[in-house]
Order: structure tokens, then sequence, then C-alpha cells
């Protein structure tokens, strides 16, 4: 009897022992991953980072990880090219021959920019709730705010005046990087989106809610993409009410702020994950919905998908 427990506790060991070794390497992946956020993106608030601990367990299973710097509210291109920048500085620092994208809301079509224009520098391109087709609210807000109106330039005003304190105090735009929300709301509406895919059409799919994207495009880019369907998840979670409210502006499964059709991208991994447009990012503070993947689980997995490619 001693002689089996003895096996069984060496087993045991070895066991562990295996599985901290692949934990070490799980999300290994050749090129560098670079984090990028979407409209209002932040650094660090309250010791809450935007992608919260998505870089640290994707760096302690084996990625090099980087999480870009560009303006918190701006338009697809002007974030566009400050990513190209980030990401030629990454190179330079790391040595690579390329990166992996994953864009989080405005993020995704700020990634998309990036592996359309310089696809030499981009081994994928992932879209997490991709405002890739617009977003009703957007458009709704848009319509509420005539251009060139008095109430926009107030909206505009206040809001730029928001997202500079977020800058300040998370210290997320260490280069004074131009802020312009309302170039930012302009973008994200269906018609400016779909002017922006008739330019950088690469990974989407030939209609609003198919399925057919290419997993690896003409520029020799892999695309990807996932997103949630749900609003209200969590009753702990303080930013649950607001995105419910913003979920009404859906006639379609949404995560409150981008339908699961307008998501799509490239090969589409899920959309309809029980998350709201916090939870895509683990926010906040990692509460969601109790019988749904971790969060940070599923950018974990998605690091291994990319290391067994050989990305």
């Amino acid at each position: 009897m001693k002689r089996l427990l003895l096996v069984i506790s060496l087993m045991s060991l070895i066991l562990s022992w295996s599985n901290a070794a692949l934990a070490g390497t799980y999300a290994k992946t050749k090129y560098p991953i670079v984090l990028v956020h979407g409209l209002f993106g932040f650094d660090d608030i309250l010791w809450a980072d935007y992608f919260y601990k998505v870089p640290s367990k994707l760096a302690n299973n084996g990625a090099t990880v980087f999480v870009a710097t560009v303006s918190p509210a701006n338009s697809t291109e002007v974030r566009g090219e400050q990513l190209l920048a980030y990401v030629e500085d990454v190179i330079a620092l790391t040595g690579a021959e390329k990166v992996n994208l994953i864009g989080h809301s405005h993020g995704g079509p700020t990634a998309r920019y990036v592996a359309s224009v310089a696809p030499e520098l981009v081994a994928s391109a992932t879209s997490v709730a991709g405002v890739n087709w617009g977003s009703s609210v957007a458009d709704l807000v848009r319509d509420k705010l005539p251009e060139n109106s008095g109430l926009e330039a107030v909206a505009g005003t206040v809001t730029n005046a928001f997202t500079n304190f977020l800058e300040l105090v998370s210290g997320s735009n260490p280069n004074n990087l131009p802020t312009d929300t309302i170039a930012a709301l302009e973008a994200l509406t269906t018609e400016k989106t779909l002017q922006f895919n008739s330019l950088y059409p690469e990974g989407m799919p030939t209609s609003y809610c198919a399925n057919n994207g290419d997993l690896l495009a003409d520029n020799d880019v892999y695309y990807f993409s996932w997103s949630g369907a749900s609003t209200y998840t969590n009753v702990f979670d303080i930013a649950d009410p607001v995105i419910a409210i913003l979920g009404l502006a859906f006639n379609e499964p949404s995560d409150g702020l981008v339908s699961s059709c307008s998501s799509h991208l490239g090969y589409v991994l899920k959309d309809n994950y029980r998350m709201n447009h916090l939870d895509e990012v683990n926010q906040t503070f990692g509460i969601h919905h109790l019988f749904e993947t971790d969060p940070v689980q599923v950018f974990l997995r998605h690091g291994n998908r990319l290391k067994q490619m050989g990305l």
C-alpha cells in the first residue's frame, strides 16, 4: 500500500512538473503579440489595466507581449498610423520580423489598417468584438449630433476633456497623441466603416453577418475574430447596467456596443460568448458571467493557437 501511494505521489509530482513546463511555453508565439485597445482605452486606472490580467497571463505562458500606445479617441486611420509606428518600434526592439496584432473594439479596425498597409510586418490580425461593420450605438449618437452643429462642438469638447483626464490619471498617452472623439465616433458609424472596408477589405466577409472571411488573405496575413453576445452578465459588475442600456440600440445579438454580426472577420472563432463589451477584455476587475469561460483563458488559448500555426 505504501509503495502504491509512493508511485501515485511520484506520478502526481511528474504531472505537476509537466504542466508547469507546458504553462511556461503554452503561448510562446514565434512573433510578439501586440494588444490594441479600443475607444477611451487606458493604461492603468486604480491598478486595473485595459486588458485586465491578459498581458501578464500571456507573458507567463511564454509570449512576448506589448500593449500599443495609440490615441484613446481618433479616426481609424490616425490610430492606424500610430499603431504602425508602434509596431515598427517593437520590431526594432525585439528583432522580430513580424507581430501578431490583437485589437479590441476600435482596436480591431486599427489593427486591420496596419495589416493592410504594411502586411510584411504582420503575421496575424485578430479582432475581439471589432467594429468591422459599424455600431448601432455610434449611428444613434451620430444622428443626435448634427455635423458642424453647436451641439457637436460641445459634445466634442466635453468628451475630449474626459478622454484627456483618463490619459492623465492612467499615463496612457506619454507621447501626447492627438484626441478627437468626434472623429472616433464618425469612424465607428456604419457608413464610415463601410467606406473603410472598401479601402482595407482583407479578412472581411462578403456581406453583413456572413462567415466567409478569409483565414489567410491575399496579403499573407491570417485573420481571426471572436466576440460576446450578451449585455448584462453579472449582477456584481457595476458597469453592466450601462452596457445593458446601450444594448437597447440593437435589434440583434450584441455585446452592448457591437453586434455579433459586425464583429465577424476572417476565421470566426466564436461570436456568442456570454460576455459583454467589457467582459471581453476581462473588465470590470475580472467580473464576468459565472458559467462562461474566463476571458483571459480565451486570449491564452488564442496565443497557443498562433503558436501551433507557427505564428
